[in-house]
């Protein structure tokens, strides 16, 4: 339904999109997973149809991105990072508004809000003013609007980006909802436990995909190079491994350090170097990024 083809991006000097390729299926929910300045937001406006690649192709439900975007904008919907509805007017005028934008008859229209309120849980509110609504209700009506032209595929920027915990839970409960109807869905997100929601994910750094597939893959082919350290003094044991050969990074986790090796390093003799004993553990999705990432970090540099 999506598909991102060898893209790349420059914004004057700066290659914001690095030869990125991945594909969202229907029924599938994509992340794409990193820290600001990833270039996530970058992929997303190239999915929507807002920037024009530099190389590569884009593709949304077998249309060419670039060639037509008219075709492209009645399939996808699209949800920007900032809340950009009207704040005075009320949650059923917006949707009333972005109807009448999409072109969609007014019973037809009428018809899917009331679907759309009560699946996310804001039809006691289509009277309250859109700037009235906390952070997570602004999001969900954003998501009403986006829905109303009944796409087939999703592209969400951040979408729980500076909501609470409870708003986060509820709006990935109604993407898993969206899911199981068939649709595509790519979003963006800069927090790894929803990274563990999504079916599939492409970890992001530097404008680059580190890797892509689902959680437990990554997980497992990070899972031989990631260690735990016990130690006394972590100040001193992070300092030893940083300098022994072998090792990406160590990082604090809790009272701990987690110790990250490059490929082909030998985990006894690193252990034997930094004088500190090496327990293997199962990385989590934060592991496996930072992993990752120190490892193309140390490619950049060679």
């Amino acid at each position: 339904m999506i598909r991102v083809d060898s893209v790349r991006r420059r914004f004057g000097a700066v290659e914001a999109v690095r030869g990125v390729s991945f594909e969202v299926r229907a029924g599938e929910i994509f992340g794409l997973v990193g820290p600001d300045g990833a270039g996530k937001t970058t992929v997303m406006r190239l999915v929507a149809g807002l920037l024009d690649a530099d190389e590569g192709r884009v593709e949304v439900c077998g249309f060419d991105v670039a060639r037509a975007p008219d075709a492209v904008k009645d399939r996808m919907g699209y949800m920007a990072q900032r809340f950009g509805l009207y704040g005075d007017l009320t949650v059923e005028e917006n949707i009333e508004f972005y109807g009448e934008l999409f072109g969609t008859e007014r019973a037809e229209r009428e018809r899917l809000a009331g679907e759309l309120l009560a699946k996310t849980g804001m039809a006691e509110f289509r009277k309250r003013r859109a700037g009235q609504l906390s952070g997570g209700m602004k999001q969900k009506l954003a998501l009403v609007c986006t829905l109303l032209h009944r796409p087939q595929a999703l592209a969400l920027d951040e979408p729980t980006c500076g909501v609470d915990p409870l708003s986060r839970r509820e709006f990935w409960r109604i993407l898993e909802g969206l899911r199981r109807e068939g649709l595509a869905v790519l979003v963006s997100t800069a927090y790894l436990d929803e990274a563990e929601r999504c079916d599939r994910v492409g970890l992001m750094a530097g404008g680059e995909l580190a890797e892509a597939g689902r959680p437990e893959e990554i997980r497992n082919k990070v899972a031989p190079f990631c260690f735990r350290v016990e130690t006394d003094d972590r100040r001193a044991a992070q300092r030893r491994l940083g300098g022994a050969r072998g090792v990406l990074a160590a990082e604090p986790a809790g009272t701990a350090l987690h110790a990250y090796l490059d490929e082909g390093a030998d985990a006894e003799a690193v252990a034997r170097e930094a004088g500190v004993r090496l327990e293997r553990i199962e990385p989590s999705l934060e592991d496996a990024f930072l992993l990752l990432t120190r490892r193309r970090e140390k490619r950049d540099a060679a």
